[in-house]
């Protein structure tokens, strides 16, 4: 499927932009969840169709992300304070 040539993506095509672009998988069951109690990428409305902006779903994902970290330990580290 190609992606980049859409600017925005239906709910059920971002687990698989996720997927292909930052190897996260995140279900489209979650993703409505989020929209709901907060916490998820952006979107748009077309009438009651969510829409994501992929500028928006690549910086959710990128703040998802931990910094890089040298071993497990250094991870642990880092999460608990």
């Amino acid at each position: 499927m190609q992606f980049s040539a859409k600017p925005r993506l239906r709910r059920a095509e971002v687990p698989g932009y996720l997927l292909e672009h930052h190897g996260m998988t995140v279900a489209k069951a979650t993703l409505a969840k989020l929209a709901s109690v907060g916490g998820g990428p952006v979107m748009q409305y077309h009438g009651r169709i969510p829409l994501y902006p992929v500028t928006d779903l690549d910086q959710w994902a990128a703040a998802r992300l931990s910094g890089p970290v040298p071993n497990t330990s250094a991870r642990e580290a880092r999460s608990c304070g």
